[in-house]
């Protein structure tokens, strides 16, 4: 076993998977340090969503190694059982509950863990309400918590849904392509965000703004046919010659 092991939040290590012939994943290995933001780049069909889908539990790899919290396998766990880890992931579409608040959106998320009959009679505790509070404050919602989510902007939509992970208190957030269709503003203050949440968890952002990476300032992996191409800065990704040839140049 790797020396780093102990140290990791998320170890991959040789980890392969084929759909239909199809190697989607090719021996992908990299480690995630507790509260580490890492972002992850690499051209359509390079193995970022699969690798998403195995880290919590949608597909299940051929061969290698995944462990959370350094002992806790995730290849025997299914989808349900890694999110009560702590395991969240926020997919490119946002997806709240439009006819409801931003606060309600919250509440529910909050309450979500104790089961949909306990939710019926479940009166919001002072600490939940605080919870909900400090979460607003985080995904700069708290001027809008009384509106209807549906009257938010599609920037604004992507931040209620963090928020709304951020109630199951993840120790690892994935968040896939955040800043798709946000305005420059929106895309610069959820730099600001991620990197406050980073604070207290580690997340993974996937991504092809290459502004908004240069914004989160983290080490960048770049992968390219199912496996770690380069990884490091992005002006060292940058200039990796097989990173241009294989996604830059594009």
């Amino acid at each position: 076993m790797s020396d780093i092991k102990p140290k990791s939040l998320l170890y991959l290590d040789n980890v392969s998977v084929s759909f239909d012939g199809f190697r989607a994943l090719n021996a992908l290995s990299f480690v995630i340090a507790p509260g580490e933001l890492r972002a992850i780049i690499g051209p359509n069909g390079a193995g970022k969503t699969t690798m998403m889908d195995i880290i919590t539990g949608k597909t299940r790899p051929d061969e290698g190694e995944v462990f959370f919290e350094d002992n806790i396998d995730l290849t025997t766990r299914d989808e349900a059982d890694i999110a009560q880890l702590g395991i969240g992931r926020k997919f490119q579409k946002p997806t709240v509950f439009e006819s409801h608040t931003v606060w309600d959106n919250l509440e529910l998320a909050l309450n979500r863990k104790r089961g949909t009959f306990a939710t019926l009679f479940y009166n919001l505790s002072p600490e939940d309400s605080a919870r909900i509070d400090e979460i607003l404050e985080t995904v700069r919602l708290t001027a809008r918590k009384e509106e209807l989510a549906a009257n938010l902007s599609h920037g604004q939509k992507q931040w209620l849904e963090i928020g709304m992970l951020l109630a199951h208190e993840p120790k690892l957030l994935l968040v896939d392509e955040p800043v798709a269709g946000m305005t420059d503003a929106e895309t610069s203050e959820t730099a600001a965000l991620l990197k406050e949440i980073a604070k207290s968890r580690a997340v993974i952002v996937v991504e092809h703004d290459m502004g908004f990476i240069r914004d989160l300032g983290v080490r960048v992996t770049c992968l390219a046919e199912g496996s770690v191409l380069a990884e490091g800065s992005l002006d060292f990704v940058s200039n990796d010659p097989r990173v241009i040839e294989n996604y830059l140049g594009r």
